[in-house]
């Protein structure tokens, strides 16, 4: 069974673009466009690795990684983000981020990183 990824983004084209680097190596992908979507996904599916934006309307990122602590399931994070500023970095890592790679985003760097998080 292939790893499922929980893409959290408010902006359609970046899912689509990491949709399009992670399905052909072999990840199912779920997607939402908020961090409370993301909560909602995360409760009715099995998930390997949440790959969230930290910018986003309703829950950003960094109130989704706080909230996810609090939860039963836990899959790793990976940060994909505009943001690259130290204090972000430290509150996401804090919160259990396991990495952070800043938009626009390589797409091999992405599927990398997803294969090594989920030991794929």
């Amino acid at each position: 069974m292939n790893p499922t990824v929980l893409l959290i983004d408010d902006s359609a084209s970046v899912r689509l673009e990491a949709r399009r680097a992670l399905e052909p190596t072999g990840f199912t992908i779920l997607e939402a466009c908020d961090g409370l979507e993301g909560l909602e996904r995360l409760e009715k599916s099995d998930v390997a690795l949440i790959v969230c934006d930290v910018n986003m309307p309703r829950m950003g990122g960094l109130e989704f990684l706080e909230a996810l602590v609090l939860k039963d399931k836990k899959p790793p994070v990976l940060m994909l983000t505009t943001e690259a500023h130290p204090q972000m970095l430290q509150r996401a890592k804090a919160s259990g981020a396991k990495g952070w790679i800043v938009k626009p985003f390589k797409p091999e760097l992405l599927v990398a990183a997803a294969k090594k998080i989920t030991k794929k």
